[in-house]
């Protein structure tokens, strides 16, 4: 881990990102950790909700904490791959072609309303949010690290939309749902914005770089092969259950591993419990499954399997 006092200031400083963010976006403590895990574990973020509750907000604020090159690009039906790649541009001076990035060269993108834009045009970011490059006109491009997609999509508007293929939502870490504020949030909101944003009195508290290291430490967090036993137990049950046509992937459990290691990590500890393994499986799996046509006529959702499967999956001792 670095040494205990080493650890010990990341930990100091990734509680001064979650104040930030929680300065900026109030009352979403679990949406705030999660989002956090996600960046621990260099996995990329899905964040699906209705308009207005802040998930651009939060994605700037995030940006702004770790003082990281941030784009935001958003997806309508006309947008081409090349406009989120680059693409090479004549020079009529000299003959001569030179390319021109594009926006997904960034450390965090922001990919916002996803599902607007064509499945030619999404499967775009296959390749960066799996491998962190991009092959653009035959050429290999390496993307900053760590990178981080960030991207939303509504699920209340479907006209004009074209739903995420399973190999696209698989490339998703996790899927977060910021949610309407309570009550007594929502007016300190409004006088938060009475007279500024905070988004604008947000301070840098952490550097890309200092996030580079923590992710390697995040790597090293132990799990105990019963609880790794445990975690593939979880999966393996998602592609045999009956209201489920398709179930987790081999890549799904790798990065449920890594996030299950993040989740600890934020935790303070250098160790996996059953609590961490039970916890991401609620934020990890879901947007993994696809559920039969019994269940869906049933009102089932796949939150509701995966937890019907942590409840009935034997922990072990």
């Amino acid at each position: 881990m670095g040494g205990e006092l080493l650890a010990t200031s990341r930990l100091e400083k990734l509680d001064a990102l979650r104040r930030s963010l929680s300065a900026v976006i109030r009352g979403k403590d679990e949406t705030i950790e999660i989002l956090l895990i996600a960046l621990l574990a260099g996995g990329s973020v899905l964040m699906e909700d209705v308009p207005g509750v802040g998930k651009t907000t939060l994605a700037k604020a995030l940006a702004r904490s770790l003082d990281a090159e941030f784009r935001r690009v958003q997806f309508t039906p006309d947008l081409l791959p090349s406009d989120i790649l680059g693409s090479s541009v004549y020079s009529p001076k000299d003959g001569s072609f030179t390319f021109k990035k594009g926006p997904i060269f960034c450390s965090i993108l922001l990919a916002d309303e996803i599902n607007r834009a064509s499945p030619r045009t999404q499967s775009a970011l296959l390749e960066s949010m799996s491998e962190g490059q991009a092959t653009i006109e035959g050429v290999r491009h390496h993307l900053p690290s760590p990178f981080l997609v960030l991207a939303t999509q509504n699920p209340v508007d479907f006209h004009g939309t074209y739903p995420l293929p399973e190999a696209q939502l698989d490339r998703f870490l996790v899927q977060l749902h910021v949610g309407y504020p309570e009550p007594d949030m929502e007016i300190e909101m409004l006088y938060d914005r009475a007279v500024t944003l905070p988004i604008n009195s947000v301070e840098v508290v952490m550097t890309m770089a200092e996030v580079t290291e923590i992710q390697k430490s995040v790597r090293e967090v132990q799990m105990e092969r019963s609880l790794a036993r445990y975690l593939v137990d979880l999966v393996a049950e998602t592609r045999t259950h009956p209201m489920l046509k398709l179930g987790v992937s081999p890549r799904g459990s790798l990065m449920f591993f890594r996030a299950v290691q993040a989740a600890a990590y934020l935790a303070g500890r250098d160790f996996v419990i059953p609590d961490d393994i039970q916890k991401m499986a609620q934020h990890v799996l879901p947007h993994r499954l696809s559920l039969t046509p019994k269940a869906r006529y049933g009102s089932l959702t796949r939150l509701q399997v995966v937890q019907q499967i942590v409840s009935e999956v034997p922990v072990p001792v």
